[in-house]
């Protein structure tokens, strides 16, 4: 380690890693292990079963048997993802939150190089980095690149990015109606339609496994329809400084039918 990383460590700051799980005992244990592997070690993990039937929660006792003084578990009834998330969240210690799913897993240097970046740039909000899809599929996940007009139509910033908790105190956390998934995108948005920059690490700090029947890996018309319900009737003054209004269905053309809606609506 070098002088200016060891002085930087110095400082410990705590960061909070809030790991949701549901019916994931096969993966957990490589999940925390991952995080446990970091350079950085002033961490807290916070495991949140949500109502697993596989065992999942006898799995994060015996994880935090082994590792008593970093491993945290709470055990609730199903509600999803973004309760799950939120209930991790409000006991959490750190500085700094890291959501990470109980089936993906981090680099040993990402923690630590995204930390820097907070801890030396107050005015980022949001720090994520490259990503490889691994399991049922391989490869680089190609992300588009940040910015607000591309946020308020898709998300690019994976659920395991860095953020101050305090920024999730003050939007509210995620939005637990999100049942269905898609909470992440809306979280971002809440957060930085007020300002606040993102830096995407040119590492790959994060390593997102795709498998079959993964309740946030799966999409249907029914939750992209209330996703955009949901985001279109919170968040439609940020929308309409982006796209000129709302979200539509086909929502890479949300522009062009705001500009034919606007201007036939001018005639």
């Amino acid at each position: 380690m070098n002088s200016s990383t060891f002085a930087f460590m110095e400082g410990n700051p705590i960061v909070s890693i809030v790991i949701p799980i549901f019916n994931l005992s096969q993966f957990l244990g490589e999940t925390v292990e991952s995080v446990i592997n970091s350079t950085f070690k002033q961490v807290e993990i916070i495991i949140v079963d949500d109502g697993s039937k596989d065992g999942s929660a006898e799995v994060a006792l015996k994880l935090k048997e082994k590792y008593p003084e970093k491993v945290s578990v709470i055990i609730q009834e199903n509600s999803g993802p973004a309760k799950a998330r939120n209930e991790g969240i409000k006991i959490a210690r750190g500085k700094y939150i890291l959501p990470l799913d109980g089936d993906d897993l981090i680099s040993p240097t990402y923690i630590e190089n995204a930390i820097k970046v907070l801890e030396e740039n107050p005015e980022v909000k949001v720090v994520y980095s490259e990503a490889e899809k691994f399991g049922d599929k391989t490869g680089k996940w190609k992300l588009k690149p940040f910015s607000l007009r591309s946020l308020s139509m898709d998300n690019m910033i994976f659920v395991s990015a860095f953020y101050r908790k305090k920024d999730w105190e003050k939007v509210g956390g995620y939005d637990e109606r999100m049942t269905w998934g898609w909470e992440d995108w809306e979280f971002w948005i809440n957060m930085l339609k007020s300002g606040g920059e993102v830096v995407k690490l040119p590492e790959t700090g994060f390593f997102y496994r795709i498998r079959k029947n993964s309740r946030r890996k799966s999409t249907n018309k029914e939750s992209k329809q209330k996703t955009i319900a949901l985001i279109n009737s919170k968040h439609l003054d940020f929308l309409t400084t982006q796209i000129n209004g709302p979200l539509h269905y086909q929502r890479s053309l949300s522009p062009l039918i705001n500009l034919f809606k606007d201007f036939f609506g001018k005639k």
